[in-house]
């Protein structure tokens, strides 16, 4: 179900690049699938979508490719390189373009009821320089997930600290659990598995002013202690992290083979479908539970190259409406990135179980997406992150390598300012 892209194609035959030019314009969509199947593969969800608004908006048509999280952002980089920028990427970074003056502000295109709906805490996330570009489009927080009848069979309680969590691997492997606490740092998701450990360390990816601080004295602390306490001691399971990745790691969680793995919300249907009895709590930190665990937000983005602005932001104004808001986070189990749905999520019976997650969000940090480095950061991270891991790897040694690439990057973007 994930469609390829198709050379060009982009454009109206007849509205030109205009922005309210008249006669029939195709919007091109680029979007990331957040399905786990065929079956509800986020092609379906935009089909449905689109086929509504073109009901009602017949000199508008809009195609969507959709493609897996580990091409999307890639396939986006390489159209626009090529010239042939979407009209609409939905995707994880967006700084990067708008840096580059490629995106409209979402100022330009969407209704202020709209642009005045998203959740504050991610619209400020949207934007570069006081100037939002970003439009979140999705949102998760984290959470330890654990195996009630996995923790029951070996007397375990859920952890709350470091040594508790290592303790229950411990106990978990003993009694023949394959991966007593999958560690999924494989090229799919490794920035969100490597943050949520370093936030459960103290630290993070920035420091308090804003500039890297990938190899900070904590961070060393934190992955150094995973590799010797988790890592080496076999307690992540029979994938070494850097090739096991979060799709592979929830389908494990869901055949009852993981003792426990950070998650996001759609790893509980994912679960529940197959019949896993499991808890969540907060990630455990050194000492106690981590106070701040981690928020992740997708982004929309519109490009100028078509020029469709005005028929970009009635479409939008459409995704963004509270039913299309809530139909997408109900899917697929994600948080909704407007106030309108997410306070009808707080009080519907039909989600209470994305309670835990939504509590979290008003403290979750995000990645820096603001900042326009922050694309190639985590690309490097997702590549080289789990090699720290290795039976010869060095925390200390990768951490500071992807320390000295990220200031590379950093200064390379301010001096094409």
């Amino acid at each position: 179900m994930i469609a390829a892209v198709s050379a060009l194609g982009m454009t109206a035959a007849l509205s030109g690049c205009g922005g309210s030019g008249s006669g029939e314009v195709t919007l091109k969509l680029v979007a990331a699938d957040y399905g786990d199947s065929d079956a509800n593969s986020s092609q379906k969800y935009w089909d449905k979508l689109v086929e509504e608004y073109e009901a009602t908006n017949p000199d508008v048509k809009v195609d969507v490719s959709v493609y897996s999280w580990n091409d999307v952002d890639r396939k986006v980089k390489e159209m626009v390189a090529a010239g042939e920028a979407p009209d609409m990427a939905q995707i994880g970074a967006y700084a990067d373009y708008a840096a580059k003056d490629e995106l409209y502000p979402a100022s330009d295109l969407l209704s202020i009821p709209t642009q005045a709906d998203f959740v504050a805490r991610l619209a400020d996330a949207g934007q570069l320089k006081r100037t939002q570009y970003g439009l979140p489009f999705a949102a998760s927080t984290r959470l330890l997930f654990y195996n009630k009848e996995l923790f029951t069979a070996a007397g375990l309680t859920a952890p709350t600290t470091w040594s508790e969590l290592a303790a229950d691997a411990a106990a978990l492997k003993e009694e023949g659990v394959q991966y007593p606490y999958a560690l999924p740092l494989g090229p799919e998701e490794a920035q969100a598995e490597a943050m949520q450990w370093l936030l459960s360390g103290g630290d993070g990816y920035t420091s308090t002013v804003g500039t890297y601080g990938i190899d900070s004295p904590q961070n060393v602390q934190t992955f150094t202690w995973l590799k010797n306490e988790l890592v080496d001691k076999g307690l992540t399971g029979p994938v070494a992290p850097a090739k096991l990745n979060r799709a592979a790691a929830f389908a494990a969680f869901a055949r009852g083979e993981v003792g426990m793995l950070n998650g996001h919300p759609s790893l509980m249907k994912m679960a529940a479908a197959k019949g896993v009895d499991f808890g969540i709590v907060p990630m455990p930190g050194e000492e106690a539970p981590t106070r701040s665990g981690m928020g992740v937000a997708d982004w929309m983005m519109a490009f100028k190259k078509n020029g469709h602005r005005t028929q970009i932001g009635e479409f939008l104004d459409f995704v963004y409406n509270e039913k299309n808001v809530l139909a997408f986070s109900r899917e697929y189990d994600l948080l909704p990135v407007t106030a309108s749905a997410s306070k009808v999520m707080s009080t519907a019976a039909q989600d209470k179980d994305l309670a835990p997650f939504l509590a979290e969000l008003p403290t979750a940090q995000l990645y820096p997406v603001g900042k326009t480095s922050w694309a190639q950061v985590s690309a490097d991270i997702k590549q080289r992150i789990g090699t720290a891991f290795a039976a010869n790897g060095n925390p200390a040694t990768v951490l500071t390598e992807l320390q000295t690439e990220a200031n590379s990057v950093e200064n390379e973007e301010e001096n094409a300012e």
